[in-house]
């Protein structure tokens, strides 16, 4: 009727209903993932990206193999060309899983640089901060802002695909690492997100994420929401937020501000990224908040407690070592407060006993 080449819908398609609707319609037929794994194809810019990108490609891509050849339908056998061989779906199956289990061993190497990084960050004893936010908030913009970056940034769905971490000063608080993620979206593909696991374990073992919201938005509300829910799918609704209400100068009569608690505590600063406003509030919530954020202290640990110790060594958190006349071993410790709340939690509240200041 419209004499329409592409047909998209807004949510997703099994292979069946996909397969029946181009038989009606006699052309492409696009749904919501499909068209997002396209999206992010175009936006990946480096091997990484791209290589996590084919491989959510190729995890859709698995179930919808449709056997239209024929004249293919079963190939040639193997030793002296005698009894069935396999189809060429089977055939193109096997290609897919070797695909993509290459895929997985370079992104698991990936993984691996990527922790090392984290671990030297650890040992030299510098937060992480990471930005978060629905895609088209104005991540990659605020991070240009604070780290004099020239990330590309546009006003486009899932302008950054790609991690980009930067080392920035704080008064107050000394080197902190920024980190730029991807966006996300309504209805994330679970393979976009399996894929995206390398990346988005920056995110997870953050000290703080600073949610971006683009408060100009009709559906900001909406958008929180997904946000909220996508932290949760990845682990890491536990860490702590403070959320940036940005592009206040698409709205009339709006200051910049800061948003505290009934403690005190900044839970939300409202700037333009784009204006370059309020960007001073939102150093003073950052430098207010991380400094809340670090548990120092010495801790006593009697000679039965040695496996306690030895956690501590693991999340590099001992400053200083020391034993006194009865084997006691005197720990100066220093970690984020969500690993000690965490620490608390698997080895029992007990441990505080330990604490002599």
């Amino acid at each position: 009727m419209f004499n329409a080449d592409v047909v998209l819908f807004n949510h997703s398609l099994t292979p069946s209903q996909e397969k029946n609707i181009e038989a009606l319609c006699q052309c492409r037929v696009v749904d919501r993932t499909t068209l997002i794994l396209d999206i992010f194809a175009q936006r990946a810019r480096t091997h990484e990206g791209k290589l996590q990108v084919e491989l959510a490609q190729l995890r859709h891509m698995s179930s919808r193999l449709i056997r239209g050849r024929t004249h293919l339908e079963r190939q040639k056998g193997g030793v002296g060309l005698r009894g069935p061989g396999e189809t060429q779906l089977e055939t193109d199956r096997r290609l897919l899983r070797e695909r993509m289990m290459n895929i997985r061993k370079r992104l698991e190497k990936v993984e691996r640089q990527r922790h090392q990084g984290r671990r030297a960050r650890t040992r030299a004893e510098l937060p992480t901060l990471s930005l978060v936010g629905y895609t088209n908030a104005g991540k990659s913009t605020l991070f240009n802002l604070l780290t004099q970056s020239d990330v590309y940034a546009a006003d486009q769905l899932f302008a950054t695909l790609d991690p980009t971490l930067r080392r920035i000063e704080l008064e107050g608080v000394g080197g902190v690492i920024l980190a730029d993620t991807v966006g996300f979206i309504r209805h994330l593909p679970h393979d976009l997100v399996a894929a995206f696991k390398a990346t988005l374990t920056e995110t997870r073992e953050a000290e703080l994420l600073l949610h971006v919201v683009d408060i100009s938005d009709d559906r900001r509300t909406e958008n929180i929401e997904q946000v909220e829910y996508v932290l949760s799918e990845i682990e890491a609704d536990d860490v702590p937020q403070l959320v940036i209400c940005n592009k206040i100068d698409n709205l009339d009569d709006v200051e910049p501000r800061i948003d505290r608690d009934d403690q005190g505590q900044p839970i939300r600063v409202w700037l333009s990224a784009q204006g370059n406003i309020g960007i001073d509030l939102f150093f003073t919530a950052l430098a207010e908040r991380l400094g809340n954020q670090v548990f120092q202290s010495t801790l006593v640990i009697p000679p039965i407690a040695g496996k306690l110790k030895g956690v501590l060594y693991q999340l590099n958190s001992i400053q200083d070592e020391s034993y006194d006349d009865d084997g006691y071993c005197h720990l100066k410790v220093k970690l984020p407060k969500r690993e000690w709340n965490r620490l608390l939690k698997q080895e029992g509240t007990e441990i505080e006993q330990y604490i002599v200041n």
